[in-house]
């Protein structure tokens, strides 16, 4: 990957067929804003990706400490279709560039009163996993998934994958919302198809994943159930840092740049319009289109401080309700390969008081004594992500975040490790400690300083129904023509397919670069 410092990036404007083509600004590394390069790209622009880190990806991106490579962030892949689109549009071939390993058993969820849910692509296999915990919700089983095809088919290939911009685009869905019910929570959708407590939480928890409290969001996102049956989830070779690196590589391969260790302080605004970035340097490049992938507070909050603003203001940025913040603690073991057999690529440990904690973290902002894990082991399915012999380990627990005030973390952090490390030992991994070789925490102070954002949440804006769609933060900016924004605070929302996503709706409100503009096409040569 090129790191390329911005001036000598400016003066590239010799002859050539990129010499007066169009130029395009993305802020932000992230796979949202790599995906908008990728598009921009396809549609003539010569794109350059500005980012602050030293890897591409965002919090996609990884680090590698001590022979681990530690995944920062997303894990998985349920819709490769919407990454095998993106490099289409491109005209390359994803599979080409990335080795996306199906994973059977998906996850298996670890109850406190030791019962276990096992996630797996096999339909019948999950019909005899319902029949096991609870024969009498197997028909409210098959109501729920039945319902969260048509929830898919609405929410993710419908509204998912066009602008909301515009109010009337609301408007004339708001019948088909009141039918699917989408005032109603997701937990409750789900209690009202299984009784059994254990199959209401697999039914309903994914939401914590795009940072909604599952007893809030709409029931809309059962949708997730039926991504996973129809599609799988998939495990990037290489973690989702190879995903990241591919498309780097694409969008050199289209005539675009990615400068990375750079940081952009603000978009320039010319005649009532976005016409490029000032760098914290003080240096100003020039751009026909600004895309921010910076999350939406950011970029309105900070990038855009000094143009004036009717909808995003601070006040409503105040009053907006942000995701949950996380706690990860990533860690390398040595001599493990072979312990903890019955340990997979992806476990949930459920709490003792889930309905009760998700209260202390959305809406009481105190940081509990318990708390539910997701573990990630990506060793089992990827060897090259630890030393020989050796595990690569991340546990993920979701906190509140900043704005709620109240968590010391420079006190509370060794504490809080030490309680997540004895509900490992007790419940998943034991004996691990004694094994522990590299450790890394990111705490909600992490996210804020690391990705800056607002109040160090997980996944930008909490994904509520008041709170989606036209009433998210638009594509195209409604504060700034020639901005456009991209990334898991924007319509359809966070996930890796929801980023993705980002890019294909940008793509349709973006114009093509004029033909006599576009750069000849460039490929990579095959491997």
């Amino acid at each position: 990957m090129k790191h390329v410092s911005p001036a000598s990036q400016r003066a590239d404007t010799g002859p050539g067929p990129c010499a007066e083509s169009h130029r395009a600004i993305v802020i932000g590394a992230g796979l949202g804003g790599l995906a908008s390069a990728m598009r921009l790209g396809a549609k003539g622009y010569r794109v350059t990706v500005i980012d602050r880190l030293d890897r591409a990806g965002g919090r996609g991106s990884s680090i590698t400490q001590g022979g681990h490579r530690f995944d920062l962030g997303p894990t998985i892949v349920t819709v490769p279709q919407i990454l095998r689109e993106l490099w289409a549009a491109c005209g390359r071939d994803f599979d080409r560039d990335v080795a996306l390993k199906p994973l059977d058993p998906f996850y298996e969820i670890r109850f406190t009163d030791g019962e276990t849910f096992t996630m797996r692509p096999d339909a019948a296999a999950m019909r005899a996993e319902v029949d096991r915990i609870s024969p009498s919700d197997t028909k409210g089983y098959a109501a729920f998934m039945k319902g969260a095809e048509a929830r898919y088919r609405f929410g993710f290939e419908d509204l998912g994958r066009r602008p909301m911009n515009r109010l009337w685009d609301l408007v004339k869905v708001l019948p088909i919302f009141a039918w699917y019910r989408a005032d109603r929570s997701v937990h409750a959708h789900a209690a009202a198809r299984v009784r059994d407590e254990h199959l209401r939480f697999a039914l309903s928890f994914h939401p914590l994943f795009i940072g909604g409290d599952p007893f809030r969001v709409t029931s809309m996102y059962a949708l997730v159930s039926h991504l996973e049956a129809a599609f799988g989830v998939h495990y990037a070779m290489g973690g989702v840092q190879a995903i990241a690196d591919a498309m780097v590589r694409v969008i050199e391969a289209q005539g675009g740049e990615v400068v990375q260790r750079t940081e952009v302080d603000e978009v320039v605004i010319a005649e009532g319009r976005a016409a490029g970035v000032r760098l914290l340097s003080g240096e100003v490049l020039p751009a026909d289109v600004v895309v921010s992938n910076a999350d939406a507070g950011h970029t309105y909050d900070r990038l855009l401080r000094h143009a004036p603003k009717r909808r995003w203001t601070p006040a409503r940025l105040q009053r907006t309700r942000w995701s949950m913040g996380l706690y990860v603690w990533y860690f390398g073991t040595a001599g493990t390969r072979g312990m903890w057999r019955d340990v997979g690529h992806h476990s949930i440990v459920v709490g003792p008081r889930y309905r009760e904690h998700i209260k202390d973290i959305f809406i009481r902002g105190k940081l509990a004594d318990d708390m539910s894990l997701y573990v990630h082991r990506p060793s089992v399915t990827d060897p090259s992500v630890a030393p020989e012999g050796g595990d690569t380990f991340y546990a993920l627990s979701p906190v509140p975040h900043l704005g709620h005030g109240g968590v010391d973390w420079a006190e509370e952090e060794p504490k809080y490790r030490a309680r997540m490390a004895a509900m490992l030992e007790e419940r998943l991994i034991p004996g691990f400690r004694s094994h522990l070789t590299e450790s890394l925490v990111f705490t909600p102070e992490t996210f804020r300083d690391r990705y800056l954002s607002p109040h160090g949440a997980g996944f930008s804006i909490e994904p509520r129904i008041l709170q989606s769609a036209w009433f998210r933060p638009h594509n195209v900016s409604e504060e700034l023509p020639g901005l456009y924004l991209t990334g898991a605070g924007t319509h359809p929302g966070a996930g890796v397919p929801g980023v993705i996503g980002t890019a294909e709706v940008l793509a349709k409100l973006v114009p093509d670069a004029p033909l006599r503009a576009r750069p000849e096409p460039a490929r990579m040569a095959a491997e």
